[in-house]
């Protein structure tokens, strides 16, 4: 966040900047989705972690390349371009929620940002629309009646 802040962005208007999309790279899907299942598997009932999504909608790529990095390197899983899945311990959600919010008001944006904490229960009822991902089975959460 200091880069950003030393980029000298204070009265930066993100709106209409034509640099090149620089989006850092992706994992492949069965990475992802081995990353996101293990977070399942290893989600205890710890008082002091939460499970979190934070999603972003980012019109300057150079701020959203720091945030995608910043994110990362705080732990959170790249679900998609721009939301990441997290569970950390809620002194991390604070941390990353406060460097977020500061850097939100560096710059004149139309950006938003959301941090949005779920249970354990609402992501396993989550559904998946596109890819061939079968959440349910990985989890165990269908029955199998044999005859």
């Amino acid at each position: 966040m200091r880069r950003i802040n030393a980029a000298g962005i204070k009265n930066f208007k993100a709106i209409n900047q034509n640099f090149e999309d620089e989006d850092l790279p992706m994992e492949d899907l069965p990475t992802r989705v081995r990353k996101v299942l293990g977070i399942f598997k290893s989600t205890t009932n710890d008082s002091k972690r939460m499970i979190y999504f934070v999603m972003y909608d980012i019109e300057n790529n150079k701020i959203r390349n720091h945030i995608a990095k910043f994110l990362q390197k705080k732990g959170c899983i790249r679900v998609q371009k721009s939301i990441f899945l997290a569970d950390s311990e809620r002194k991390t959600f604070g941390e990353i929620h406060s460097a977020l919010k500061d850097v939100q008001e560096m710059y004149d944006n139309h950006d938003s940002i959301m941090l949005v904490p779920v249970s354990t229960d609402q992501i396993r009822a989550m559904k998946v629309i596109g890819q061939n991902i079968d959440f349910d089975l990985v989890l165990k959460n269908k029955n199998t009646l044999f005859f």
